[in-house]
């Protein structure tokens, strides 16, 4: 089990590396996290719902994503509730207190999805979550020690040397654990390191003096990766195009990932715009999937940012609506059940004539299909993903966006400046890339291949941790 000092320490991409790895020496690995919090998720084969860091550490793995790899999963709505999903499947909006108490039943569950993953797997690579030294969330743990005592399975701690303090990570994280907690652990990885390794080795023999545990790897900072995020929006791009792409990033985005294809585009500039920030001029700009459609659609107008985008229109710009997005782009979204908090009907952005009504079903779906617009004679290919709980109708005078499996899917205005749809995904596929730049007004040659670039990040981190795995095989 791979545990981390802090979030974001390096853990989703060391778990992915050592699958990639034991892949390639033909063991038949399987990744696994407990629980994940992340509003960035992925549909699985079974048709269930995971985070979207398992999905990349399938990948890695050689293996289709499934749901025992995420057996639970929390998608915050707010700051203390979110939406329970068992198995891939909601079974529940709790608050935090709530689920606290309902963990003993989602202990149930990871371990129904462990025992079949050790029936199935050589090899079995579990991530833990956050930190297993936050000491009140240690009742009822299921995300880090509490899975590992309950399995009883070796881990290895990570944290990350760029943020700083290391040393005081690790020695802090091990003074949080009881006894038995500090004996599982085999050892400390030291992760995105740059600089002179001879000027670190003082602290290494530091550690390890005063832990008695090794350090098995340190790590090196790799920059240019192509890999899913598990949640925290990157917004580092590299170098940026001239053709401006704006994402209000609202309260609940949800698979931000829809842009990584854009944020690797030599030719696009793609932004992140965030509260009390004004949305500068730009090309093309997009509406983000939401967790909370009505709420961040409230934020959005709170922010003036509806009025940006009216003006973006007047002057001939596009905007794209994905998912939440597509929803708020229409007349009106009706929550009659109160799928979202309170039953009620919001005003959407009236700028295409959709409407929208929420629904207790969440559709999860893997879709395939072509661009039903440009004026190319072969019809572009796509490939995406729904997940949304919602049915949004549209008027005849709208068009459609793309044609999945005979059906009409989206809406496009007559004058053809909007369209919304459904597919998450809609940029990773090439094809599906170049039209709709072309549609939003960038002329370019160049082809981004998301799957492609990920392939090769997925080669880097694995071959940067190769020592590691040597490190543990040796154990």
């Amino acid at each position: 089990m791979v545990q981390g000092t802090t979030s974001d320490a390096g853990k989703s991409t060391v778990v992915a590396a050592l699958c990639r790895l034991l892949h390639r020496q033909g063991v038949h690995v399987v990744p696994m996290k407990p629980q994940n919090m992340a509003l960035n998720s992925a549909v699985t084969i079974d048709g269930g719902e995971i985070g979207r860091a398992q999905a990349l550490q399938a990948i890695a793995a050689g293996l289709p994503a499934h749901t025992d790899m995420n057996p639970v999963l929390l998608k915050p709505s707010s700051d203390t509730g979110a939406q329970v999903i068992i198995h891939g499947k909601v079974r529940a909006d709790m608050d935090a207190r709530d689920y606290h108490q309902y963990k003993t039943v989602a202990m149930g569950a990871v371990l129904e999805s462990y025992g079949r993953l050790q029936q199935q797997y050589d090899a079995i690579i579990v991530e833990g979550a956050g930190s297993p030294a936050e000491v009140n969330l240690r009742d009822r743990d299921i995300a880090n020690m509490g899975f590992a005592e309950a399995v009883d399975c070796l881990v290895i701690l990570v944290a990350d040397i760029d943020r700083g303090g290391v040393f005081a990570h690790f020695i802090g994280t091990l003074a949080c654990l009881s006894e038995t907690e500090q004996q599982r652990i085999i050892g400390f990885v030291i992760n995105r390191f740059r600089g002179d390794i001879r000027l670190l080795e003082p602290g290494l023999e530091w550690l390890e003096k005063k832990t008695g545990k090794p350090v098995l790897a340190v790590l090196p900072y790799l920059h240019g990766l192509q890999l899913d995020a598990e949640d925290a929006i990157q917004s580092s791009q590299g170098v940026a195009g001239k053709f401006r792409i704006i994402v209000p990033a609202i309260p609940r985005i949800s698979n931000h990932t829809d842009f990584d294809a854009l944020r690797a585009h030599p030719d696009v500039d793609l932004q992140f715009i965030g509260p009390d920030r004004t949305i500068p001029p730009a090309d093309l700009i997009i509406l983000p999937g939401s967790k909370n459609t009505r709420a961040d659609l409230a934020f959005l107008q709170a922010q003036g940012w509806h009025m940006v985008l009216e003006k973006h229109l007047r002057y001939g710009g596009k905007v794209i609506g994905i998912c939440g997005g597509y929803q708020m782009l229409g007349q009106v979204i009706s929550d009659p059940h109160g799928v979202e908090g309170a039953a009620g009907d919001s005003d959407g952005l009236g700028l295409l004539d959709i409407t929208t009504e929420l629904t207790r079903e969440k559709r999860l779906q893997q879709v395939s299909g072509v661009c039903a617009f440009g004026d190319a004679p072969v019809q572009a290919q796509v490939e995406g993903y729904e997940i949304h709980m919602g049915i949004t109708y549209a008027s005849n005078d709208t068009l459609p966006v793309f044609t999945i499996n005979g059906e009409d899917e989206g809406a496009r205005s007559p004058d053809d400046l909007i369209m919304g749809s459904y597919l998450h995904g809609l940029f990773d596929h090439p094809d599906a890339c170049a039209a709709l730049l072309t549609w939003a007004g960038l002329r370019s040659d160049t082809r981004v291949d998301l799957a492609a670039l990920r392939e090769q990040s997925l080669d880097r981190v694995a071959d940067a941790c190769a020592p590691l795995l040597a490190a543990l095989q040796k154990l």
